[in-house]
Order: structure tokens, then sequence, then C-alpha cells
């Protein structure tokens, strides 16, 4: 561990921060039977937890400029698993939804690596299960505060 973190809190922070990235590294490969690109799949997931959702909105959600978005939500659109609609109130803004379709294709991704946690979870001891079990309420609590 760096020696630049001089406090217990930095050292678990590090710790966990370093857990979390490999944790989703291994379970994205659970999302290549989607067929959709990992910048796909973010921006759908968005859209479907979080929309209807401007494209400027989605863009600054997924921290890339609006051209790059664009290209990304064409490409969802062209797979009929998203929708445009023009705004009301504004002509120039588009609001960007799921479709059925997307949203059945982003819950079977997020129920495959569910599974695939889960599977590695069920070999653990009760003891541990529950340990974990404590550690998620705790952590939930910190992403809250964050």
């Amino acid at each position: 561990m760096p020696e630049q973190f001089a406090t217990d809190s930095e050292k678990i922070a590090d710790h966990l921060h370093s857990l979390a990235i490999h944790l989703l590294r291994k379970l994205r490969r659970e999302d290549e039977s989607s067929g959709l690109s990992a910048p796909r799949l973010s921006a759908l997931s968005v859209i479907v937890f979080g929309g209807p959702v401007t494209l400027g909105d989605l863009a600054a959600a997924e921290q890339v400029r609006p051209p790059t978005m664009t290209r990304i939500v064409n490409a969802l659109e062209e797979l009929g698993l998203v929708t445009k609609t023009k705004s009301a109130s504004d002509a120039r803004s588009i609001h960007l939804s799921a479709t059925p379709t997307g949203k059945q294709l982003l819950m079977e991704g997020r129920e495959r690596r569910v599974r695939a946690l889960a599977r590695q979870i069920a070999d653990l001891d009760a003891k541990d299960r529950e340990t974990l079990q404590h550690a998620a309420e705790i952590l939930q609590s910190v992403v809250r505060a964050i």
C-alpha cells in the first residue's frame, strides 16, 4: 500500500477503491453476452434508472462530450434500445427514454452480474456472509454520504 496514506481511513479507502475496480472489471465479463460495448451499456443504464434524460445531462453523467454521447445514443436508438422525444417546452432539447427491449437487456445483464457474484458469496461460510452483509450496509451509508 502506498506510504502516502497517513491515516487508517485513507488506507481503508484505498483498499476499497482498488477492490471496487477489480470487482467491476471481473463482473463486466458477464456483459459480453449483451453485445454492447461498456460505454453503450453505461449510457443505457443511466437512461433506464434515471430517464427520461436529456442528451446533455446524459453526457454530463457519463463524463463525455455531447458529440461522443450523440454517437452512443444514435447507436442505441438504431438497436431499438432507446427512443428520442423532443421536449414540449424546448424544441432544441431531446429526451431519451429506454424502450422495453432496452430495459430488458439491461436488467438481464444486471441479473447475470448479480448471479456471478452470488455464486462466489455462496462459497463463503455463514459467518463471512453475515460479515459481508454488515459491511455492505456500512458501505451503503458511506456511499450515500459522498
